[in-house]
């Protein structure tokens, strides 16, 4: 049993000794499926706390042969499978957590030297009958190993991609560290299997790829590892069950990360907090700095920040993921900004359209921390006052409500109104705050048409009116509300058993001012 040669299972069997411990085990099935194969390179990008560091446990702990892991995988989905047995504490493993490297030496050439000089000592300790002809060179003390024992290795490193996080200038470094990556594993009889964790995909060199012999599985692209990226509805509904807590609220809260076929895939480190506080709050904020966020958010690329408001107001944008270098500095457009969020879980990725939206409330509000400021005065003052906004429709403050959309009116400086789209962007700015006490949808198929926004009251704030919301440019309000009527727009609500308000807002062009009306409607 070593530090990173055969370690022992410690860290998983914490995990798994949780309060709360969620079974992802079946991801070995995919790893004994590709091992001492063509696919055995594995590279797996996703957020800060979507589990990759429990994963990478996983694997060590299972392959290891410096554990005992049976009384813990014996109670686990794996467990089932045919090949569980084959490879359970059978191989050698070296397990490198980059991100601890790189702390204790702040340089690339330094923290190699550190990888080889503390995985040699343990490779000299296990094989000492071998005489190193070179042992300044981790690939080559490997190869001698491999020549004189034909014993295989399993390498699972952690946090592979800290070094263009944290050193975002240092091509150099990079470069270096990349081609230490590629000459320890491309073409090692040595490896049986490599498995590489981080939040970036693996980095673009070029025309091609210095590590182009992995199998990449990221947020764009998730691939067979969907059901692995975070918790999924099922696992979060038992979740539910057992702390007693809301669903749907956690869902608002949480949910949102659709990634191929998994369509609600939830953030398993603010699930999990929730469920141990009993309480629903932004726990991103408790891991993340939210100017990281603003950095990015602020890049002077054309549409970009056009596009944010609209994501922020419960928009879609379409993205081109494929341009995006893999790092944090070789920007060239809007779509890398917004592809580089997709990765670090600011931004939901929906692959099939290709478009973008911000997944769930948490990440809303840090979007909201994040454009404060000057350049986003408009933005933010819209949504302070957006609370205000929403008991004026309660209230049936016509006036009020087309204060509202007067501060939420952003022509002057980021949004141009030009039709209904930008028009709907403004009214859900303006009425941020709905999304505590409703569920928002737009374009609802009711009757004889389309309802523009339909807010519907939240399990836990029936006691509020439903809204059906009519939209119009340079027509009369008036017409708008006969228009609900006359198409029974109301129809979708049929169900719904509470007060309904029916919102009509104009805006006239000529003016460049909001007419609004408000009418009580009885289903």
């Amino acid at each position: 049993m070593g530090i990173y040669l055969n370690p022992n299972n410690w860290g998983f069997k914490e995990s798994v000794n949780s309060e709360i411990y969620v079974d992802k085990s079946n991801l070995l099935r995919y790893t004994n499926k590709v091992f001492g194969t063509k696919q055995k390179n594995i590279c797996v990008s996703r957020p800060r706390r979507f589990g990759k560091s429990m994963a990478a446990e996983m694997l060590s702990a299972y392959y290891s042969k410096g554990s005992d892991s049976a009384s813990i995988f014996d109670e686990l989905k794996i467990s089932a499978d045919e090949s569980y047995k084959e490879h359970l504490n059978q191989h050698n493993v070296i397990f490198i957590n980059m991100q601890n490297f790189l702390s204790e030496t702040h340089n690339a050439s330094l923290m190699i030297d550190k990888i080889t000089v503390k995985i040699g000592r343990e490779l000299k300790k296990k094989y000492v009958d071998i005489d190193y002809a070179e042992d300044s060179s981790l690939p080559e003390m490997l190869d001698q190993v491999f020549a004189e024992t034909e014993e295989r290795f399993v390498f699972i490193i952690d946090e592979w991609d800290c070094i263009f996080r944290e050193k975002k200038e240092n091509a150099d470094g990079q470069m270096l560290y990349l081609d230490f990556l590629r000459n320890l594993l491309k073409d090692k009889y040595y490896v049986s299997l490599a498995y590489m964790t981080g939040i970036l995909p693996i980095k673009k060199y070029g025309s091609h790829s210095a590590l182009n012999m992995f199998d990449e599985y990221s947020m764009t692209d998730p691939g067979q590892m969907a059901e692995f990226v975070g918790f999924t509805e099922n696992e979060v509904e038992e979740l539910c069950r057992r702390y007693q807590m809301d669903f749907a609220e956690v869902r608002r809260w949480y949910d949102g990360y659709k990634v191929a076929d998994e369509a609600h895939v939830y953030n398993p480190r603010s699930v999990v907090a929730a469920m141990l506080s009993g309480r629903f709050s932004n726990y991103w904020s408790k891991t993340e700095n939210y100017e990281a966020l603003k950095v990015y958010i602020e890049m002077d690329f054309d549409g970009l920040k056009k596009t944010i408001v609209e994501l922020l107001a419960g928009g879609r944008a379409q993205v081109n993921p494929f341009t995006f270098q893999n790092d944090m500095t070789s920007f060239q457009s809007r779509d890398d900004v917004l592809t580089l969020l997709i990765h670090l879980g600011y931004l939901g990725y929906d692959e099939e359209r290709q478009e973008v939206f911000v997944p769930n409330y948490e990440v809303s509000t840090e979007f909201v921390n994040a454009l404060q400021g000057q350049r986003w005065g408009n933005v933010v003052q819209a949504v302070k006052e957006s609370d205000r906004a929403v008991r004026a429709i309660w209230n049936k403050d016509a006036r009020a409500v087309e204060e509202a959309m007067e501060n939420a009116h952003l022509e002057s400086s980021i949004l141009t109104y030009n039709n209904e789209n930008s028009l709907a962007c403004a009214i859900s700015l303006a009425f941020y705050s709905a999304r505590i006490y409703y569920t928002d949808i737009r374009e609802l198929p009711s009757g004889k048409g389309f309802a523009d926004i339909v807010y519907l009251p939240r399990k836990n704030h029936l006691d509020k009116p439903a809204i059906i919301v009519e939209l119009k440019w340079d027509e009369s309000v008036r017409g708008a509300i006969e228009q609900i009527k006359e198409k029974e727009y109301v129809r979708a609500l049929e169900e719904y058993q509470g007060n309904l308000l029916l919102v009509a807002i104009n805006y006239d062009k000529k003016t460049k001012k909001h007419q609004c009306k408000i009418e009580e409607f009885s289903i």
